[in-house]
């Protein structure tokens, strides 16, 4: 069997790490119960990992002999809450972990699905009523 080059030991180990730290629950938290509602976290994960190393000879160094070795490893994780899905009943919401919108036209653009939801209520609500006679109005 071929002896591994200790390069392959250092970001083998720096990956095993990164996946004890890393699993779905980070990404789409555990939902939160509260009464009718349920809340379940989202989260946005980055990372990045570095290694290197080098391989040095002694001057008396026998020609069968393994080099010495000198390298080094690391990573970094950035975990960043971006939303919330808010669930009640049929309703599904997701509610942005952002700053509020800076411009008239981001407003409006964040409020388009409210504002479907709201037309479609009422809309549903006409229809409803076109067959029924209203018993104020004396004809």
């Amino acid at each position: 069997m071929e002896k591994q080059h200790p390069l392959t030991d250092l970001m083998g180990t720096a990956m095993e790490k990164i996946h004890t730290m890393v699993d779905a629950n980070t990404i789409i938290g555990t939902p939160i119960q509260t009464g009718d509602v349920t809340l379940i976290p989202v989260s946005r994960l980055s990372f990045g990992i570095a290694s290197g190393g080098s391989d040095f000879t002694t001057k008396n160094q026998k020609p069968e002999a393994d080099n010495s070795f000198g390298g080094g490893s690391g990573a970094s994780a950035k975990l960043e809450p971006v939303a919330f899905l808010i669930i009640r009943g049929e309703s599904v919401k997701l509610l942005p972990v952002a700053p509020p919108p800076a411009t008239t036209v981001d407003r409006v653009i964040e409020a388009v699905p409210e504002v479907v939801d709201k037309v479609t209520e009422f809309w549903e609500k006409q229809q409803g009523k076109k067959g029924q006679l209203d018993p104020d109005v004396v004809e």
